[in-house]
C-alpha cells in the first residue's frame, strides 16, 4: 500500500522553545482519471485506493450503476514530470453495454462542483438519477454513539498527521465494513462507495455511513448513489444537505460526539 504521508523537517515553537524537529504531513498528489483514453477529471488526493477513488467516482456521477458496467480499472504511472513529481492516473474501461456520453459527464462534474448555489431545482434532478430511499432505517441511538470512537480508533493516518478526513460504513451489527482516509471529503467517501462497488456490496441499504467533518449536499448525493439510507457526521450538515435528506428519505445526523446528536431528518429509537 501507498503510505500516504511524508516526513518533514519543521522548527518548532513550544512555549517560546524553539525546535528543528521531524514532522509527519499528509501527502495531496493530484490524480487523473481517465474513462475509455479520455480524461474526465483531475482529483488532488492522497495517494493510495486509487481504483477504489475511481470507481466511486465514477459511480457518483452517474456513468456507472454496479460492478457488471467496469471492465477493467487499471493504474498507471506517467512518464513525464510535473511541477509534482511524476503524475498518476487510473484509466477506467467500461463494459460494452455501457454508453459513455463524455460531454454529459463534463456538464455534470460542472454543475456538481456548483451545487451550493442551485437549490431546489439541482436536488430534483439529483432525484432522477438517483432512487430515493423508499425503507427508511432506524436509528438505533445506543449502537450509534459509539460509532465516532470506534472512527478514531481506525485513523491511522491520522494520528500521524492531522491533516486527514475520513469516511467509514458500518454494518447492521456495528461493525467497520470500511473505513478510507484522504485530505478531500469528497475522496474519502469515493474510496469508500468505490470499495463497495468494487466487492459487489451495494445497494448499501442496512449500512450507516459516517463522516469525520462537516456534511454537505454532495456527500449526500454521493452517499445516495450507493444506496445508503443513515448518514451520521462529527460535525454540522449545510442547509442544503438536510433539504436533500428529507427529499431523498436519508436519515441525516449530525454533531454525533460525546453521546450526544443533532436528527435532522429522520427519527430514533433506544
Amino acid at each position: 500500500m501507498t503510505d500516504s504521508s511524508k516526513l518533514f523537517n519543521i522548527r518548532k515553537n513550544s512555549s517560546g522553545s524553539v525546535s528543528n524537529v521531524d514532522d509527519f504531513v499528509a501527502i495531496e498528489e493530484p490524480l487523473e482519471i481517465r474513462v475509455e483514453e479520455k480524461n474526465v477529471a483531475i482529483v488532488m488526493r492522497t495517494p493510495g485506493h486509487d481504483r477504489e477513488l475511481a470507481a466511486g467516482f465514477l459511480l457518483s456521477e452517474g456513468v456507472i450503476k454496479s460492478r457488471n458496467d467496469v471492465f477493467e480499472i487499471s493504474e498507471c504511472e506517467s512518464l513525464t514530470t510535473n511541477d509534482f513529481g511524476k503524475g498518476n492516473f487510473v484509466s477506467v474501461l467500461l463494459s460494452k453495454e455501457v454508453k459513455f456520453e463524455f460531454g454529459n459527464l463534463t456538464r455534470h462534474v460542472f454543475t456538481s462542483s456548483s451545487c451550493g448555489i442551485c437549490g431546489k431545482a439541482t436536488i430534483e434532478s439529483i432525484m432522477i438519477d438517483f432512487p430515493k430511499i423508499e425503507r427508511q432505517n432506524k436509528i438505533c441511538r445506543s449502537k450509534i454513539v459509539s460509532y465516532p470512537d470506534k472512527l478514531s480508533e481506525a485513523q491511522t493516518t491520522f494520528k500521524k498527521t492531522g491533516g486527514l478526513h475520513a469516511s467509514a460504513l458500518f454494518n447492521p451489527n456495528g461493525e467497520i465494513v470500511v473505513i478510507r482516509e484522504d485530505v478531500g471529503r469528497h475522496n474519502a467517501l469515493d474510496k469508500v462507495i468505490g470499495y463497495a462497488l468494487l466487492e459487489n456490496l451495494l445497494p448499501l441499504s442496512d449500512h450507516t455511513l459516517l463522516l469525520s467533518g462537516r456534511i454537505s449536499f454532495e456527500l449526500m448525493q454521493k452517499s445516495l448513489a450507493a444506496g445508503i439510507p443513515t448518514v451520521a457526521g462529527i460535525s454540522a450538515p449545510s442547509s442544503l444537505a438536510i433539504e436533500f435528506a428529507e427529499k431523498s428519505g436519508q436519515n441525516l445526523i449530525g454533531f454525533l460526539r460525546d453521546q450526544t446528536m443533532n436528527i435532522y431528518s429522520g427519527n430514533v429509537t433506544d
